[in-house]
């Protein structure tokens, strides 16, 4: 890299935790719908030509996508971040600052999944136009999941204000690094462990036990079983995960992915109307892409709806405090 080139995003250490922020200068010029869209201003995704060159999109009535071209009936379109947080440019380099500090470039794909209808939310699509969701997100992940510097895929959706969304506009983010979130590399080291004490998946074990009790299930179809976590960290939390082992989302089938939608569409429509169309995150925790062996992990997705807000207690310690137990807030869903 040039030395008069400033790189644009960077990875810093934190010497205490050992964890790793990005800093992303250029993140803070992006717009926001939610504090300073005025009524006549367009929205920026409905206008889907002014966005980068897309990486993928699908079309009413095709089976196959298409690239770098979109449509006049276009319904899901993948460009890459106008203001990314990760670059997918120049080397990886790791510097100092005063023999103390550690921070390198943030290298990285950040690209954004857009559905066409401005007014619709994931609840109010079809089985199908959800499916051509999913179907972005595994096309995308095979496509990059080789590519130099990446190890983790993060894809995830910010719905709401309180969410974290700058633009109104639905859609889903996909973030690639070359290192593991902090989470993540927690849930596969305690999954680890476990499967070699007990030869068996822990997550296979919690997801049984799930069924066998019925108490805080929402939904189940062939392939997927929706619930709220025994020990869920916000009110109404919910994980859909695979019925079947699997640690690989990548390798979704057709009818597993048409099973995750029908998952999503009846969870996604139950919170909008039974909590009053809350601001909520969602996001995927899959094996990494790092060419290891993760066959004890067992991917899942979570939904967070933001109901709870944290206060210092709670971001002092980390330890959550919620309002509703899991077992209620299941019930709850269920009758809607």
């Amino acid at each position: 890299m040039r030395k008069d080139i400033k790189f644009p995003s960077e990875l810093r250490m934190d010497l205490v935790s050992q964890d790793w922020v990005i800093v992303a200068t250029n993140r803070a010029k992006k717009p926001n719908d939610f504090k300073k869209l005025k009524k006549t201003k367009k929205c920026l995704f409905c206008d889907i030509k002014k966005q980068n060159i897309p990486v993928l999109v699908m079309a009413e009535g095709e089976t196959n996508p298409r690239y770098k071209k979109i449509p006049k009936n276009w319904t899901v379109a993948v460009v890459p971040n106008r203001y990314p947080a990760l670059i997918p440019f120049f080397k990886l380099e790791e510097r100092e600052e005063g023999g103390l500090y550690k921070k390198m470039n943030a290298v990285g794909f950040h690209e954004v999944v857009i559905t066409r209808d401005h007014k619709k939310q994931l609840a109010d699509l079809t089985v199908n136009r959800i499916k051509e969701v999913i179907d972005c997100y595994q096309l995308r992940y095979l496509d990059m999941k080789d590519k130099k510097f990446v190890n983790h895929i993060s894809i995830f959706h910010n719905h709401g204000p309180l969410s974290g969304a700058s633009i109104a506009h639905p859609h889903s983010q996909i973030i690639t690094t070359f290192l593991l979130d902090v989470d993540l590399k927690n849930a596969l080291s305690k999954a680890k462990k476990y499967y070699e004490e007990k030869k068996r998946c822990l997550y296979c074990d919690m997801k049984n036990h799930e069924l066998k009790v019925k108490k805080r299930i929402i939904f189940e179809n062939k392939n997927f079983v929706t619930l709220c976590p025994f020990a869920s960290k916000t009110s109404f939390q919910v994980t859909i995960t695979p019925k079947k082992h699997l640690s690989y989302f990548e390798n979704i089938t057709e009818q597993e992915k048409r099973d995750l939608a029908e998952s999503f569409k009846k969870v996604l429509s139950k919170i909008k109307k039974g909590l009053n169309n809350p601001s909520y995150n969602f996001y995927l925790h899959t094996a990494p892409a790092d060419n290891k062996n993760h066959g004890y992990y067992h991917w899942h997705f979570t939904i967070l709806p933001k109901l709870d807000n944290w206060a210092g207690f709670e971001i002092g310690t980390k330890l959550e405090i919620i309002t509703v137990e899991p077992e209620q807030a299941a019930e709850y869903l269920r009758k809607i």
